[in-house]
């Protein structure tokens, strides 16, 4: 009976704590999260990965340079890592209406989906993730959230075969808040 006990009480804790975050109780809060008017302009970025075990694996630098037609966002994101690599990616964005956002990139794998509510964005997306000499097809589950003072917080999964790999952490602030660049890529 002692292990049936604990096998249920294992088994209601790894399945709760495997469950997504629920956030519909903090949609609602302000400031509004619009990405098509966060992003439009220059915005600079700060991040780093950490493997599923709380390591540090990278940290990093994005300058992105947003523009925001009416109709389209289009990212054109440059990454300086710690280790000196650098990258370059640029997406485009579509809202579908209904804080509905489609979005499409050079190393992601079809289309990225989004949702949008209140001070949030889920962004959820296959990529062709370099690793080494090769690379992986990962996914994304992005979770931003914009803050007072009109700081975005990003903290995304990255899963392979439904296993997590780590998580990436981001911080993003508008070029117009700073006295000065902070980098330049």
């Amino acid at each position: 009976m002692r292990i049936f006990a604990f096998l249920f009480v294992l088994t209601t804790v790894l399945i709760t704590g495997c469950s997504p975050m629920n956030t519909d109780r903090l949609s609602q809060q302000d400031p509004t999260l619009k990405i098509e008017e966060f992003f439009d302009g220059k915005v600079y970025a700060w991040g780093i990965f950490e493997d599923r075990f709380g390591n540090l694996r990278r940290q990093f630098q994005v300058e992105i340079d947003g523009d925001w037609d009416g109709q389209r966002l289009v990212l054109d994101e440059k990454f300086l890592y710690s280790d000196g690599e650098r990258d370059t990616r640029v997406w485009t964005i579509v809202p579908k209406g209904e804080g509905e956002y489609e979005g499409r990139a050079g190393d992601i794998i079809g289309t990225a989906q989004g949702y949008s509510e209140g001070n949030r964005l889920n962004w959820r997306y296959r990529m062709e993730l370099k690793v080494g000499d090769g690379s992986w097809k990962v996914s994304f589950d992005d979770w931003m959230y914009l803050q007072p003072g009109n700081v975005l917080v990003n903290r995304a999964g990255v899963n392979k075969w439904g296993v997590q790999l780590g998580v990436v952490t981001l911080f993003f602030m508008r070029a117009e808040q700073l006295k000065e660049a902070p980098f330049a890529l």
